[in-house]
């Protein structure tokens, strides 16, 4: 199973639902696998350029499988950052390093930059990525006032498009939160779009130094893991 992980905006969350997700499963045996096919503001280390999301997957479990296409320097959207590499982005290299690291793979989750309208190439955009690998798209949203409206416009958005809407995952949910915007916002979601809330994540403080199977069981608590990986998990009962 492939999953699409996009985001309502920039730093929601993506990569850590994402390398949660993928420990997840990794932890209860399935083969997880982590796809990045453009990473902007990539970081040199020993002398290569390295993806610091992927960087951070394989701090859950290094034995995920992970696959970036385009490393890029500036921290931009994917076609200034090419450009300013002098790099040209190739879509049929994108499909041909997804299909290649699929068959490794259980379980794929690719993660997007940014949100379904950022810049991929002149022509494309991260939407039209999501559509050309015809997998279902997960969204990450932010829980505070304003994400009602980021989100709908990514849900209507990826649909007008004709992309299948696994659901929607808040993020860094505040605990003990009395903001009606915040308390409101899961179920005004689903009453004005036909996705799924299929998670609401706790704010987990320090989450980058967090361990793994702590965060793990976080993940497990708070998401429908059968609902975003649309399968039947038989193992999704076990204690970690």
């Amino acid at each position: 199973m492939q999953v699409f992980v996009t985001g309502t905006d920039t730093d929601v969350g993506k990569t850590v639902v994402t390398a949660g997700l993928a420990a997840v499963m990794q932890s209860l045996g399935y083969k997880a696998g982590v796809y990045k096919p453009f990473q902007s503001g990539a970081e040199v280390k020993n002398g290569f350029l390295v993806s610091h999301d992927l960087a951070y997957v394989k701090q859950f479990d290094f034995y995920i499988e992970t696959l970036c296409s385009y490393l890029l320097k500036a921290p931009t959207a994917p076609y200034i950052a090419a450009e300013l590499d002098g790099i040209e982005i190739d879509m049929d290299t994108v499909k041909q390093e997804y299909n290649s690291i699929k068959e490794n793979c259980d379980i794929l989750l690719v993660e997007g930059a940014g949100g379904l309208m950022v810049p991929v190439t002149k022509e494309v955009l991260m939407i039209d990525v999501a559509k050309m690998l015809e997998i279902p798209l997960l969204i990450v949203a932010r829980p505070n006032l304003g994400t009602i409206n980021h989100t709908l416009l990514t849900i209507n958005a990826a649909k007008s498009a004709g992309i299948d809407v696994a659901g929607v995952i808040i993020n860094r949910y505040p605990r003990g939160t009395n903001d009606i915007a915040v308390k409101t916002a899961p179920k005004l979601i689903e009453e004005y779009s036909d996705a799924n809330i299929l998670g609401i994540i706790p704010d987990i403080e320090d989450f980058k130094n967090a361990k793994p199977g702590a965060l793990i069981n976080v993940f497990i608590n708070s998401l429908d893991i059968e609902g975003i990986f649309r399968i039947k998990i038989p193992k999704l009962n076990l204690s970690l």
